[in-house]
Formats: structure tokens, sequence, C-alpha cells
């Protein structure tokens, strides 16, 4: 698995990855599922094996917008990890998804009880978090700016 701006598990040390690979579980989501909606409970997430997944934004009056699109190896979902543990964004999956889920409760005492683990899987969701903040504002402002306020390109 390459190690991607949104992966997981290419970053973490050996021992910790192997120990959350444990409890990883398969799932699958046909296209057009939605899988979470913002500001529902993050009690999971998922890292997906194939097909892709939407990311999107509730804008009132407006259909959601969508800030990215995640395939292979990507973790979907962070809300998880930080309280109150509701969503901040929804997703839908495009095409079918194949994705391992993980139970948000016992990965976060995963981390707990190492402090190692607990810091790499931390620093990377935090990475990640600052990865979709930037692309989803650049998306909105592609969507709704005004024309030429979004970056150069």
């Amino acid at each position: 698995m390459t190690t991607t701006t949104t992966n997981l598990l290419g970053v973490l040390p050996t021992e910790g990855r192997e120990r959350l690979m444990e409890l990883a579980r398969d799932v699958s989501f046909p296209a057009g599922t939605r899988i979470f909606e913002e500001g529902h409970k993050a009690d999971r997430f998922w890292i997906i094996r194939t097909g892709s997944a939407a990311l999107d934004l509730h804008v009132p009056g407006r259909r959601a917008a969508v800030v990215e699109t995640l395939g292979p190896g990507d973790l979907l979902g962070w809300s998880w990890l930080f309280p109150p543990y509701a969503w901040h964004l929804g997703a839908e999956a495009q095409s079918p998804v194949r994705a391992l889920e993980f139970d948000a409760t016992v990965v976060r005492a995963l981390c707990e009880a190492d402090p190692v683990f607990g810091r790499a899987v931390s620093r990377r969701v935090a990475e990640i978090v600052a990865h979709r903040l930037q692309g989803a504002r650049t998306r909105l402002l592609d969507l709704y700016g005004p024309q030429g306020s979004g970056p150069v390109r």
C-alpha cells in the first residue's frame, strides 16, 4: 500500500499497524450508499480498499458540495478521533466500495494504551484533517467564490 497524503497505514509503526489490522472488519458499500452524515455520531472509520467515496459538505439552500473524492488506501473518516465524535462532513460511495472498518472506541483505547502508536495515529490524522481542510476551502472557493478568488493553477 502506498503512502498518499490521506493514507494512515503506511506511516504507522509496524507493531501498531499489525495490532490495528487485527481489529479490521471487511465491509462493502454499493454505489450511491450514504456511508455517514454530517453531524451524526462518528463511531467508526474506514480504510478504502477498492472503489471511491465522495466527501461532501452541507451548504444551506444548495445541494451538498463534494469537497474531495477518496480512493484505495485513503482514510475515510477522522471525526472519530476528536470529541465530540460527530462527523464534520458526509460521505457517499461513488462506486462500489470495499473497505476495512474499525471501531473507533477500540482504536482510541489502543492509542491510549500505546503512546507511541497513539502519537503516530494522532499526528497522521491531524495531517489528513489539514489536507482536507485546505482541499475543502479550495473547492468551495471554486464553487461559490467570486470568479478569480480560487488559487492560481
